[in-house]
């Protein structure tokens, strides 16, 4: 039903087949795209490359810590946080410089001057670009490494209580939504004769109340979402106007601004428009509620699509108008579907011509979402790697499944639909009959009180309706048709809980690059200057010193080499012959013998020193203080 073309003859079964044939031809194109690649997307945003490095020891204590990331980020005061390890703040607690240049994205925090030698914990947590909480934490050591008492909560931002509820809210809203479009798409296209039946408003009503208490929840527990994990802070005042000036917050708000307008569209469609008995001024309003509808509906779409994965990454000029049209489908699609099962379960009047035009709507829909999905799953998968080995690839795949079991039950509801007639609904002589039945005691009880009166009024309603449900339940084709269309619902609510999932999933693409900027995160930074402190005595007089080197940028290639030497007093000192040399044993590369000019007392510097390969390598340096004492220190530096 869902998937297949309006019926046009007495086969029913042959264009099912051809739409099924076109949509498994999609679906191949989608997993074909798959392999394209294309420049690297961002939708959570990833830490890359941290300074110090995630488990560093380091001579000198550090100025500041930085971290970069693969894309823009929302940070605030306690965004960066060291800790020393007895768990005090190692940090100056201000809020984190914005050091980004380019198309790098890093911030900064000020340390204390002289921290004490020690294990020293790094937590972060921010708000990356699709309006997802991230967060981390790492450590580095100065001088050694020694115990913390740091205990961090393994919490991950957006967890916890807070974070189901939240979910919970996600997923409601889009289900309200589906409701909302998708009911009220199929009263205007599909059963004009819906606008007056009960059960179809209350099923628009509900969407629309599900989706605003949904968008209330969230725009409330934004703010312990995205930071504390704490009910109480929903109320916090001082933490609401921060979220409202944020992207997500703009958009709950301007979601809820629309929901109004939709509250005015629905009261017009069950109100004026139900009541309309002049076809010319039905159809007047049916393209009135139509234009309107769809840009209320379209802007409702939006602002999913201003806030989450399709607002950041490549081509979000682009994949912005196709997740709403992608939405928009999904509500036509499923919406329309539930709206059809309340129509046959609930309501005794519905056709075969209103199925119909639904089946033609359904197989337009499933069109859009399998032009608008092929897009999008390229443009957040991009290769099989990510597509079978991350969360967001393993849940696509389940997605793509659902929708070929949603077709397949599809198709026997395109059967059923072929065989549906009329007959059973308002049999031959049923109507003339039944208002025989219902004027024959009116007549013969004209001295009836009226609480009488209407008491039999009501028996006679119920007995009415009785009697057509049990001919309607009587049509097998339309048995069938409704046992076809519940099994096509039932799939679909798991269908929206994937595609909700999705929405809160970190995209493959994306998740490789972490896994790749993990890796970044826990090595040398690439191009990052090698700075060494290594003691040394000598045995003689005044044979104890300090030898500071500066490598700079410290990747392969051309470096500049600055060495510094400070005597046991701290002041600048003085040596006759100072030799350096760097092996990387590892690809048996070496000794490289490096030979300083002195600049000034205590200074030598080398330039054009060449790094042939990156990796771990052993820095010897040779200090000769008298024409007998001479000793040789190394130590190992990453470069690269």
């Amino acid at each position: 039903m869902s998937a297949t073309a309006p019926y046009a003859g007495p086969s029913p079964i042959r264009r099912p087949v051809a739409a099924a044939a076109l949509l498994a031809a999609l679906v191949s194109l989608v997993f074909g795209l798959l392999l394209a690649g294309a420049g690297p997307a961002s939708a959570h945003a990833a830490l890359t490359r941290s300074d110090p490095q995630d488990g560093a020891v380091v001579d000198t204590a550090p100025k500041e810590v930085t971290l970069s990331f693969s894309e823009a980020i929302a940070v605030g005061d306690d965004s960066i946080r060291v800790l020393d390890p007895s768990g005090k703040r190692a940090d100056t607690e201000a809020e984190p410089r914005d050091l980004s240049e380019g198309g790098t994205v890093r911030y900064g925090v000020a340390l204390h001057s002289g921290l004490p030698d020690g294990t020293y914990t790094v937590a972060w947590q921010a708000i990356s670009a699709d309006s997802h909480p991230i967060s981390g934490a790492f450590t580095f050591s100065i001088g050694a490494p020694s115990e913390t008492t740091v205990a961090l909560s393994s919490q991950e931002a957006g967890g916890g209580p807070v974070g189901v509820v939240y979910d919970i809210a996600r997923y409601a809203a889009y289900g309200g939504f589906v409701l909302l479009v998708g009911g009220s798409a199929f009263v205007l296209i599909c059963w004009r004769g819906g606008a007056s039946a009960l059960p179809m408003q209350r099923l628009v009503v509900r969407g629309w109340l599900t989706l605003t208490a949904a968008t209330l929840v969230m725009l409330l527990l934004r703010n312990p979402y995205t930071g504390s994990g704490k009910f109480a802070d929903a109320f916090d005042l001082a933490g609401l106007q921060s979220v409202l000036d944020t992207k997500p917050g703009a958009a709950l708000v301007s979601r809820l601004l629309l929901l109004g307008a939709a509250a005015l569209f629905i009261a017009v469609l069950f109100g004026t428009y139900a009541r309309r008995e002049d076809e010319q001024e039905r159809k007047d309003l049916t393209f009135g509620l139509a234009v309107g509808g769809g840009v209320v509906a379209a802007g409702i779409a939006a602002t999913w699509a201003m806030s989450e994965h399709a607002s950041t990454g490549i081509q979000a000029s682009i994949a912005m108008p196709v997740d709403v049209a992608h939405l928009l489908a999904v509500a036509a699609w499923l919406g329309g579907l539930a709206s059809l099962l309340v129509a046959l379960y609930r309501t005794p009047d519905i056709g075969s011509a209103a199925v119909r035009r639904f089946s033609a709507v359904a197989f337009s829909s499933v069109v859009v979402l399998a032009a608008t999905g092929i897009y999008q799953s390229w443009r957040q998968v991009g290769s099989w790697s990510a597509l079978t080995g991350t969360r967001y690839g393993q849940l696509l795949i389940i997605k793509v499944a659902l929708i070929g079991v949603l077709l397949a039950v599809a198709w026997f509801s395109r059967r059923w639909t072929g065989r549906l007639t009329d007959t059973a609904v308002a049999p031959s002589g049923g109507k003339k009959k039944a208002a025989e039945e219902n004027t024959a005691p009116d007549e013969a009880s004209d001295d009836v009180a009226p609480e009488r009166a209407a008491q039999l009024a009501r028996q006679r309603a119920v007995l009415t309706a009785t009697k057509k449900k049990r001919i309607r339940d009587a049509d097998p084709e339309r048995s069938g048709l409704r046992r076809s269309v519940l099994a096509e619902a039932a799939v679909a609510v798991v269908l929206l809980a994937v595609t909700t999932m999705l929405t809160s999933t970190e995209p493959g693409r994306t998740e490789e690059e972490a896994a790749g900027g993990a890796t970044a995160a826990t090595a040398p930074a690439a191009g990052g200057p090698v700075n060494l402190s290594m003691p040394f005595d000598t045995g003689g007089q005044n044979g104890k010193g300090t030898v500071r080197i500066d490598l700079e940028p410290g990747r392969t290639g051309s470096n500049d080499l600055h060495v510094w030497i400070d005597g046991s007093d701290g002041e600048p000192m003085d040596v006759p012959e100072l030799k350096l040399a760097l092996t990387l044993e590892s690809k048996d590369i070496g000794p490289l013998p490096v030979v300083p000019n002195r600049l000034a007392e205590g200074h030598w510097t080398a330039s054009g020193v060449q790094i042939p390969m990156a990796g771990d390598w052993k820095i010897d340096v040779t200090v000769r203080t008298s024409d007998i004492d001479q000793v040789t220190i190394d130590k190992n530096a990453k470069i690269g």
